[in-house]
């Protein structure tokens, strides 16, 4: 069904207007690559598009920096404090993002008046939120991915003379290889599709990522009618790159959510 859906989206981007009015679920009578073309020009799609690539990956490699090794301390502390605060990581899960807008958005608009660092309508801004709503899902991941990791080729490399910190870079990030790809993944992909934060947050055109021009994109034509094969165009340019990572990386993602979730 969802390849149907999938199907059905991409051939609805290479028909007009008229045409999918008069019969949505049928094919172009002549392909309109120009709703490509209007998307990426007239909508802005292009310069969203390396926007969205670059505050997406720069946020996932920010959270995964910090979320690995907190993730790690967590997974090996066997005091209940490590557990409480793993705990703690997981009740984060269920903080709506409706709730802090309003706050973030207060202190960001605060923090600019009072150090001139500008964090509203940046990309810089965005990722510094993306990386805060990324930390509860990531660390609580990736502590169950490092639980199920053998602590015995640890403790070899501790009776090698490595020390903690290369025994975590050299020997565990290697071995949790997946869990580590899983989460990346998995914030590049909320990062990709969010639209709240960047709506609040992101007011120039230059700085509109790939779902802020899409909904821009729409509200240019209220007054003039929708352009719905230019929308769906958009929404096919949103949705590929999603589908490329999903067949590179699928098995590494199945793997790396089952080895977390099990413990």
């Amino acid at each position: 069904m969802n390849i149907l859906l999938l199907i059905w989206m991409v051939i609805t981007s290479l028909r007009d207007t008229r045409e999918i009015f008069d019969d949505p679920v049928g094919l172009p009578n002549h392909v309109q690559w120009g709703n490509y073309l209007r998307a990426w020009q007239t909508g802005g799609f292009g310069p969203a598009l390396v926007n969205s690539f670059v505050v997406s990956l720069a946020s996932a490699a920010i959270a995964i920096a910090i979320a690995a090794p907190a993730a790690y301390t967590l997974a090996r502390t066997k005091r209940r404090l490590g557990s409480s605060f793993t705990m703690l990581f997981a009740l984060g899960l269920g903080v709506p993002a409706q709730l802090i807008i309003i706050p973030v958005y207060v202190a960001f608009a605060k923090t600019q008046t009072l150090t001139h660092l500008k964090l509203l309508d940046s990309m810089q801004g965005l990722m510094l939120v993306y990386v805060g709503l990324a930390m509860p899902f990531t660390v609580f991941l990736l502590t169950g991915y490092f639980r199920s990791l053998p602590v015995e080729v640890e403790e070899a490399a501790c009776l090698d003379g490595a020390g903690p910190v290369r025994t975590f870079i050299q020997i565990v990030l290697p071995m949790a290889r997946n869990g580590l790809i899983t989460a990346f993944t998995m914030q590049v992909l909320g990062a990709w599709n969010e639209t709240m934060f960047g709506l609040v947050m992101l007011t120039s055109d230059e700085n509109k990522t790939l779902p802020v021009a899409l909904m821009s994109f729409i509200d240019q034509q209220q007054f003039q009618g929708t352009d719905w094969g230019g929308m769906f165009a958009g929404v096919v340019i949103i949705m590929v790159p999603v589908l490329l990572l999903f067949v590179v990386l699928g098995q590494r993602l199945i793997a790396g959510m089952t080895a977390g979730v099990s413990k």
